[in-house]
């Protein structure tokens, strides 16, 4: 692991594997580095494999007040600026990371040569917006453990904690986050509208469902694969926090998808 500033602001990273070609790993909202923990090995002996932890997450800096999807996209053209990392990349992202990487792709697309997200947070359905700023204000003021029961059952759902010490330790990861940081993160996702820019991608996209995830059910991520031309679809027997609940399959179908493209 290592930590590097970039326009005034720090953010942990780590450069792993070997070979000519990157892939770029970005977690999900109130994840870090460590939820990649498991996938980084099997694709580190094929290729680099670039993974940190999104600004106001892990122990990147904190965030507060305004916070854009350009900004956090930005972050990624520029750790790979500072590491000499030119060409293309290919990016793989969870949750919220899924839509900062579908919005990389977006905003430089000669830098990127594929895309695989797993139920991808692209926005906020508008009846649902006001409720789930009011509850930010509550986790604001009461801290991340006023949220961590309906998170975990919505996002690790039971049927997925059969490593009961896996599950544990992503709770308790969880809980360590900033509460004010997660609540700006948030509210950039209830600004989010990427429906257009979704449909102008230009690269391969592959959209990946969790049976068991009842926060962005397979339905929503089928319907943002259906929106970006070309994009592939499946669904596997994961959560919301596929990258840690479940790292062979997600690993498999990232790989596969990949493969089939020599990206």
């Amino acid at each position: 692991m290592d930590f590097i500033e970039l326009d005034g602001v720090g953010l942990r990273y780590e450069l792993s594997g070997k070979g000519d070609r990157t892939l770029v790993l970005v977690h999900e909202m109130a994840g870090s580095l460590e939820s990649f923990d498991d996938v980084v090995p099997r694709f580190s002996e094929a290729r680099r494999v670039l993974r940190y932890d999104t600004r106001g997450a892990g122990m990147s800096q904190k965030v507060r007040g305004e916070l854009g999807i350009d900004t956090m996209a930005d972050d990624i053209a520029g750790l790979l600026d500072a590491l000499g990392i030119a060409g293309k990349v290919a990016l793989a992202g969870v949750a919220l990371g899924g839509a900062i990487a579908l919005h990389f792709a977006a905003r430089y697309p000669e830098r990127t040569s594929a895309v695989a997200v797993s139920s991808p947070a692209t926005g906020v359905a508008a009846e649902r917006r006001a409720a789930a700023l009011e509850r930010l204000l509550k986790i604001e003021a009461a801290g991340m453990a006023f949220a961590v029961a309906d998170s975990m059952q919505n996002g690790y759902a039971p049927e997925l904690r059969g490593d009961i010490a896996r599950f544990e330790r992503y709770r308790a990861r969880w809980l360590g986050n900033d509460p004010a940081s997660y609540a700006t993160i948030w509210r950039m996702l209830a600004g989010l509208d990427m429906q257009d820019e979704l449909t102008r991608l230009s690269c391969p996209v592959l959209v990946i469902g969790g049976s068991f995830d009842r926060v962005r059910p397979p339905a929503l991520a089928e319907a943002t694969a259906t929106t970006i031309p070309g994009a592939r679809y499946v669904e596997i027997p994961s959560g919301h926090y596929m990258a840690v609940q479940t790292p062979d399959l997600f690993s498999d179908c990232i790989d596969a998808f990949l493969k089939t493209l020599d990206a």
